[in-house]
């Protein structure tokens, strides 16, 4: 009975892990018929037309008015730049290094939920920072020779990884006022309104595109974003921020794999060490320190109550 309360958030996050990790190969299948904007529009259109059924079937109504700051940042930030950017990343990277670099987001998260949610600070994290840092200098460095836009690419996913983890962070206050149900739709259809501009692109591109990138993108507006953002809601509502982040350690792995099976797509030696880096400077970060007792436990960062390295709710 101790443990029951953990279960449903622990089952929502690893949904939400395995749906995210196979939109980064939707997106680098999509991508090639539809432009970041118009797919970003209308994953948005698909997602905020599947949550708006469940919300009415749940009588959920409209979020309280305390909840709508937050709604509004992460839907803009999260649902619309996040979206966009990480579309034209996956352009001109493969999902795997893409999925890597933006997985410095947790790092980021830690950072921006000390500072705006008052979340406890690791200890080790400026030591994961740098980690991190040189992981994603060596992505970059590995692709340089590429040309520009591969470099161009590094950049977009960096610049997703900011997008995702202030809409995290965002998100997390607007959590104690309304459901998960109840935030995820509205966020979604802020985002839809943000990306609107791309309505004509969307239309056009949509008239030619093969019918297997038109469902990949439906496939992600229902999946990925309809369910995947609402069990994430879910679960975050129930641990902190930076926690909830560290539950995407997993997704580069099983991008890599999943690319690897659909796109026959796999980074290269050094692509792949610069990624591993990455990642390892976001566990440096989460990691507590050896005790010599238990006293000092619950100064390792924001992950209170849980064990070291472990995500997750």
């Amino acid at each position: 009975m101790t443990n029951s309360p953990r279960v449903l958030p622990l089952a929502a996050a690893a949904v939400t892990v395995v749906l995210w990790a196979s939109a980064f190969v939707s997106i680098r299948s999509a991508g090639d018929a539809y432009s970041p904007g118009a797919l970003a529009l209308g994953r948005l259109l698909a997602g905020a037309l599947t949550l708006g059924c469940f919300l009415l079937v749940r009588r959920a109504g409209l979020p309280p008015r305390a909840a709508w700051p937050g709604i509004v940042v992460s839907g803009l930030l999260w649902f619309g730049v996040y979206m966009v950017v990480l579309n034209w990343g996956e352009q001109e990277v493969d999902a795997g290094t893409a999925a890597m670099l933006v997985n410095i987001g947790p790092v980021l998260i830690v950072l921006l939920g000390s500072r705006l949610l008052g979340e406890p600070l690791p200890r080790r994290l400026p030591a994961g920072i740098v980690v991190s840092f040189a992981g994603a200098v060596a992505v970059g460095l590995s692709m340089s020779d590429e040309g520009h836009a591969s470099v161009l690419g590094v950049l977009l996913c960096l610049l997703a990884a900011v997008g995702y983890a202030a809409g995290v962070v965002a998100q997390k206050p607007a959590l104690r006022h309304a459901g998960a149900l109840q935030v995820t739709t509205f966020g979604c259809l802020v985002g839809a309104v943000a990306c609107l501009p791309f309505t004509g692109q969307l239309v056009d591109q949509a008239g030619r595109a093969p019918l297997s990138a038109t469902l990949n993108m439906v496939y992600l507006g229902v999946f990925p974003t309809a369910l995947a953002f609402t069990t994430w809601a879910y679960a975050l509502a129930r641990t902190t921020a930076g926690r909830m982040g560290a539950t995407t350690y997993a997704v580069p792995a099983l991008v890599v794999l999943m690319s690897w099976l659909f796109l026959d797509e796999l980074p290269g030696a050094l692509t792949l060490a610069g990624g591993a880096l990455c990642l390892a400077g976001v566990a440096v970060s989460r990691s507590r320190p050896r005790t010599s007792g238990g006293a000092g436990a619950g100064s390792a960062g924001p992950a209170t109550g849980g064990r070291p390295g472990r995500p997750g709710p």
